[in-house]
């Protein structure tokens, strides 16, 4: 009882955009030509070596590929590949995988772990406060650094719940053990988890 209202009382709602996100609403996707097709996949191989001979296979020669803007105050753009949400990302930052390009490719992110207490709030769109993460059943590794984007996992379980940023270090997050240590950027069950293909830009080719 303790632990849950610990999480109760310090789990702050996260400004997640995916959280009201629906696939079926009225969406503008933006074509993308052959010149941006190959600089997204040089970017996502920079940043996720281990896709090197992977990257043909998740992005084909000929594929379609569009970009999916949302209006937010973190300009999220979504990397859609013949109508599947692959990576998104925030302000021209680093791509992050979605959960489901995670599954596929369980490694490409370092791990953060959190108790049992924390996963409702997290899974309701909420960021990750410091004790869900050092409490028993949480495990911190602190050698994270501050705005690296992180796999979010809960004790017992194999696949993560959520893709995250670090909003401290894990060495803070362990020293300061207050606040929020980790932004919840995409979550198990949220309107970007729930959208298996776009349909609206399934049948569209790229330009080449």
């Amino acid at each position: 009882r303790e632990k849950k209202n610990l999480h109760k009382k310090r789990s702050n709602p996260s400004k997640n955009m995916f959280k009201k996100f629906k696939g079926t609403d009225s969406l503008q996707f933006q074509t993308v030509k052959s010149s941006v097709i190959k600089k997204i996949k040089s970017d996502i191989v920079d940043q996720y070596p281990m896709l090197k001979d992977e990257i043909n296979t998740l992005i084909k020669k000929k594929a379609s590929v569009h970009i999916l803007k949302i209006p937010s105050e973190t300009h999220t753009q979504v990397i859609i590949v013949e109508a599947v949400p692959l990576f998104f990302t925030e302000k021209k930052g680093p791509y992050y995988p979605t959960l489901k390009t995670l599954y596929r490719y369980p490694n490409l992110l370092p791990k953060q772990q959190v108790d049992r207490g924390a996963v409702r709030f997290v899974m309701d769109g909420a960021d990750v406060m410091c004790p869900g993460l050092t409490s028993e059943g949480g495990h911190v590794d602190t050698s994270i650094g501050k705005g690296k984007a992180i796999a979010l996992h809960v004790e017992g379980k194999e696949l993560p719940i959520a893709i995250g940023k670090m909003k401290m270090s894990g060495e803070d997050i362990v020293k300061i053990n207050k606040d929020i240590g980790v932004l919840n950027c995409h979550y198990l069950g949220d309107g970007l988890y729930n959208v298996n293909e776009f349909s609206q830009v399934s049948k569209t080719k790229s330009k080449h």
